[in-house]
Order: C-alpha cells, then structure tokens, then sequence
C-alpha cells in the first residue's frame, strides 16, 4: 500500500514508540485536531500506546501509518466503528508538515484506504472537525465530506464545536 517515497501500512503493537512519537507531534501541530491534551498524551503508559497499535489489525477497526523509504514516521489515518447506527468514524488525521499538499498525494493516499475499509464497514464514513480547523475541513470538503448541520461539543473545551462531516457511499 502506498505512494511515491513513502509505504503505508496498519500498525501494529511493537509501533508504539514510533505511535507516541507521531502522537505528540500531532498535538503539538495542530492542538485543536484531537480530543487528547498534550499532557494527557505524555501521561499515556507503554500498554496504551501498545494498544492503540493493535487498532491496525482490530475488529471494526483500522490504523494506518505512512512511512517514509528512510524509516521516518510522517504521517497517520484512523478509523473505527463505535456502534452500528453511528458507522464508521475517520479519526486520528496527520501528515507531518513537510509531506502536505497534493503534490505529494500521501492524505489522499492514506484517505483512500481508509475509505475502502469503511465502505466494506457500512455505507457512508463520518468525521468530527473543530470548527476553528479550516484547513482540515477544506481537506474533507475537497475529498466529498458534507457538513451534516450537527455540531458536538468539542471534548477539550466544551465552549467550542466540532462539525460533523459525511461521506456517503452508493451501495
């Protein structure tokens, strides 16, 4: 799986270091993106991060890493069924800052697999994106992501939103 300097794969528990690794990048990059503080993340023990390696292979559930030719972490894709009327939900989206854009295809590329994987889980696939993250939510509106109209309080700070955004899938 994967594109041009880069593999992508689904994790697995011996990823963990790498996982954290990439985790505290992410927060520290884009804070707003994910219902996880930076301090909680850095309070998170290796059975955890262990844990959240194995979403690559679990049940209902994926976990995708790109993986530069040299080793490098530089970007991640998830997602999960949390139960059978939500579907599958898109979490967990970054690519390191040097591997964004078009030019190097890795979000779409990470997206794509992600998608295959929720159309054989359900028939459409939902996201959750802070309402200050234009950047994101232009990402999702290019890929064919809809906003629902539904808004979620946003974990980290209930005073701000999370949009609801939907792609759905022809059967």
């Amino acid at each position: 799986m994967g594109g041009r300097d880069y593999l992508i794969r689904r994790t697995r528990s011996s990823d963990w270091r790498e996982i954290r690794s990439l985790r505290l990048e992410m927060i520290r990059d884009t804070p707003i993106a994910y219902a996880e503080s930076l301090e909680d993340a850095l309070g998170v023990d290796e059975a955890e991060w262990k844990s959240r390696g194995e979403r690559g292979t679990a049940e209902q559930s994926i976990s995708l890493a790109a993986i530069t030719t040299h080793g490098q972490w530089v970007g991640m894709m998830g997602g999960y069924v949390p139960d059978p009327q939500t579907g599958p939900l898109l979490v967990g989206v970054y690519v390191t800052p040097a591997w964004r854009g078009r030019e190097f295809g890795m979000a779409d590329d990470l997206m794509a697999i992600i998608e295959e994987w929720a159309k054989a889980e359900g028939s459409s696939l939902t996201l959750h994106v802070h309402e200050e993250n234009a950047r994101a939510r232009s990402y999702y509106l290019h890929r064919g992501f809809e906003a629902t109209g539904h808004t979620v309080p946003y974990s980290l700070d209930p005073s701000a939103r999370e949009l609801a955004m939907v792609k759905t899938y022809p059967k």
